[in-house]
């Protein structure tokens, strides 16, 4: 290989160890108790990044994600249980930012609405049919038969 090939190829790999080591975690942000880390980690992968949209915050590295991972870093320190975790992220962001919403009356009016409006549309489609006039009759009037000929030139 000649030298600018090498030295090309090595400044690739350099960059993509500077992009690696960048987009690690802050360590200084990791609790220091890894019992209490590990569950905070848990907690990172039912919640979303409400910027990413469906992406875990674990996995997202928007502003918004790395004060979600500080948040819960902190509820998890102080000892709050999950339920009371996942109670603040909803009052703060809503349903919206658990990756799995609870099953509550809400949320399945939003999924059933849907398959609601179409049987809905096939109801008022199947009516109408039912209910349309009857087509007319093919057959011409006197009159119109007359009139049908002299236009015909018969």
């Amino acid at each position: 290989m000649s030298r600018i090939k090498r030295l090309k190829s090595g400044s690739v790999v350099a960059l993509a160890a500077l992009a690696m080591v960048a987009a690690a975690a802050d360590p200084a942000e990791r609790l220091q108790n890894p019992s209490q880390e590990a569950h905070a980690r848990a907690l990172f992968q039912q919640v979303r990044c409400v910027v990413c949209q469906n992406e875990s915050i674990d996995d997202s590295e928007a502003d918004v994600a790395r004060d979600l991972r500080r948040a819960i870093r902190e509820q998890v320190a102080s000892g709050a249980s999950d339920d009371q975790i996942r109670a603040y992220l909803v009052a703060r962001y809503g349903e919206f930012v658990l990756l799995k919403p609870r099953l509550s009356l809400g949320n399945s009016l939003l999924w059933l609405a849907p398959f609601a409006l179409v049987l809905a549309g096939l109801g008022v489609f199947a009516w109408r049919a039912r209910n349309a006039p009857a087509a007319p009759a093919d057959e011409l009037t006197p009159e119109e038969e007359a009139r049908l000929r002299r236009l015909q030139g018969r």
